[in-house]
């Protein structure tokens, strides 16, 4: 196992943690969190040796093989896949050894060398590269790419791959979705899910956290404690911890209001009863979250636009793309006040092209964009953060939008985005990637904009700035469009999804928890041979004999587990509605009286027991739908 042992860790005069005591089992799967700075990235550093403790002891077992997530990629013409390949050194020291046994024409040796390759799956690791780099969103045609072709996000996706690849027993990952889109975070879940070594992943997805990992470590105030527990277990201790406080009680408390004001305004203004159920069970989430997010050092509103135009934007029949090829057609879209949309869709299906059509970076091939006179757009995209000044500060970016604002007007604006104190007045240049994130969402905020086009920002955002972005969304007049693999910001900020796909763009008349099972399907239509794919023969008496006795096989082998997910989706039709009838019985203002405590506590245990309940039946579906997918597959 890995055993702190009342390890100690300074950077420079800062302590950034002490007395850390604590074990991690082999096949634990434990969460990192804490928020920027706090040492969870040299955490991983002691493990690895590359960073000395200042006290303490780490053991880890000798014969462990420890793999990392690399930060950069060599710019070289060596192909994809052979990169990946890379990742795993024993096949590659078998690889090697057998070339020179090969050409030394030592056969025994060689005999030998074959034998243990095939004890590694050695003949295999083509295929599972193959299929690591298919699961992280590359095409097939990507794998003989040399490393100098792909962009420095998809770098980083073949740096996970590669490290992936490695037959480990620790595997360490420090923030791996942040260059995914939600297709691939949803498969590197699964993937993580059936890993059998022991992980420790460093996260600010919330959702990712809760379906991945059985333990958080958490890391604040110089302290290090590990919790029993996913991410949502983590959070309700934390807030009990809080409500104990009583200034913070009082915070949580109107984190709490809030929440209900904007639940009642939504349930009031909701159309579609699904996406409206999945929106109200997010708030109702949320409004367990807040608890725990009540000391973060970001608290921001949106102020209401000067003016919120009505429609503020309309697509007619259009197209878009680039060099005069397009990558959708046809898309007609109408945003008015109030609009919440949440693209999804795979890779490379235009969901960024949509955005920068929708923000007029992209003109349309045809058809119109007709904007409303007073369209204020707010912006976000990743090439935004290049588009500071490196020798500004944070105020000056902010006087450069409005002339008038005095020094200490900024400096106020800017603490809600966690600038305080000198930061607000350093040079932005050497900030980091979430710090020059939360600079840009602040300056998009202070415009007023009446249409928000987010694309991915939460990448670089830790766990208290996600939480702070959703709340505020939540209280944004005008209309909004949201491109993430953050699924919980997703669920918090949006009424609506539309799917890219297939050159189209079109409703997604399900809610976000349906996503990975429509995916599921998707993939499985995809790898399906389709009639033309089949040449033609007559099928004989035997033949048919044989079909029949196969499809029968196959039923049988079915069943069980399509009862399995019959029983799962039964289980969670009554779960759900036993915590409604809880919610119900909580929502009575009378026992929140003193004399009414030994009451209260039972049904708030009972509610975080259903709420588990519900979160296990979801996971057994998936896993039940993954493996009816695998078996019906071809």
């Amino acid at each position: 196992m890995l055993q702190f042992d009342h390890v100690s860790l300074r950077r420079g005069p800062r302590l950034l943690f002490e007395h850390a005591g604590f074990q991690v089992h082999p096949g634990q799967k434990v969460g990192v969190t804490g928020a920027n700075g706090t040492g969870k990235s040299s955490l991983f550093g002691l493990i690895l040796g590359t960073v000395s403790s200042d006290a303490g002891h780490i053991a880890l077992p000798a014969n462990w093989v420890v793999a990392h997530l690399a930060q950069e990629i060599p710019a070289s013409t060596q192909p994809a896949i052979e990169y990946v390949l890379d990742g795993d050194a024993g096949l590659r020291d078998l690889e090697a050894r057998l070339a020179r046994a090969e050409a030394a024409g030592e056969g025994e040796a060689i005999a030998h060398l074959h034998a243990e390759l095939e004890h590694i799956g050695g003949y295999q690791a083509r295929a599972r590269a193959a299929q690591l780099m298919a699961g992280l969103g590359f095409a097939p045609d990507d794998e003989r790419r040399p490393l100098a072709d792909f962009s420095g996000g998809w770098r980083m996706r073949l740096n996970l791959a590669r490290t992936l690849m490695c037959r480990s027993d620790l595997l360490l990952l420090d923030e791996p979705t942040n260059h995914l889109d939600l297709d691939a975070v949803i498969w590197l879940e699964h993937w993580l899910r059936d890993y059998r070594g022991t992980l420790l992943l460093i996260s600010h997805d919330r959702d990712f956290l809760d379906s991945v990992c059985d333990h958080i470590l958490h890391i604040e105030q110089q302290r290090a404690r590990l919790y029993t527990g996913n991410y949502s277990a983590f959070e309700r201790i934390r807030a009990e911890q809080l409500a104990n406080q009583q200034a913070a009680y009082e915070k949580q408390q109107r984190e709490i209001a809030h929440m209900h004001a904007f639940v009642e305004r939504f349930r009031a203004k909701a159309t579609k009863a699904r996406q409206a159920q999945s929106r109200l069970k997010a708030l109702q989430r949320m409004e367990r979250i807040a608890p725990a997010h009540v000391d973060s050092p970001f608290h921001f509103r949106f102020r209401p636009p000067p003016r919120n135009p009505h429609p503020l934007l309309r697509l007619e029949d259009c197209a878009a793309g680039y060099a005069g090829r397009a990558v959708f057609e046809h898309a007609g879209m109408v945003l008015a006040p109030g609009d919440r949309i949440g693209l999804l869709g795979p890779n490379g299906a235009g969901k960024s092209t949509l955005i920068r059509l929708l923000a007029g970076e992209l003109a349309p091939l045809a058809g119109e964009r007709i904007p409303a006179q007073d369209l204020a757009i707010g912006y976000f995209a990743q090439h935004q953060l290049e588009q500071l000044h490196p020798e500004h500060s944070p105020v000056e970016h902010l006087q450069q939008i409005d002339a008038q604002l005095g020094e200490q007007d900024a400096r106020d604006f800017l603490g809600g985005f966690g600038f305080t104190g000198g930061k607000a007045l350093e040079p932005v240049g050497p900030f980091s990637g979430g710090e020059k994130s939360r600079l840009v969402l602040g300056l998009l905020v202070y415009r007023r904009p009446n249409l928000l086009l987010l694309d991915e920002p939460t990448n670089h955002l830790d766990l208290e700035m996600r939480q702070a972005l959703a709340t505020a969304l939540q209280d944004f007049e005008g209309a909004m469009v949201i491109v993430s693999h953050d699924r919980h910001l997703l669920r918090a900020s949006c009424d609506r999804l539309q799917l890219v796909i297939d050159g189209r763009v079109r409703d997604f008349d399900d809610d976000l928890d349906a996503y990975p099972a429509w995916l599921a399907r998707q993939r499985q239509a995809a790898t399906r041979p389709t009639e033309a794919d089949r040449p033609p023969a007559r099928e004989r008496a035997e033949d048919r004999r044989q079909r029949r006795r196969r499809e029968a096989e196959q039923r049988a082998r079915l069943q069980p587990l399509k009862r399995r997910m019959e029983a799962c989706e039964a289980r969670l039709e009554r779960l759900q509605t036993e915590l409604k009838q809880l919610e119900t019985t909580l929502a009575d203002p009378a026992l929140y009286t003193p004399d009414r405590r030994e009451a209260l506590t039972p049904l708030q245990q009972e509610r975080a027991r259903l709420a588990r309940e519900i979160e296990d039946a979801e996971l057994d579906w998936l896993r039940a739908a993954d493996a009816l997918e695998t078996m019906q597959t071809p």
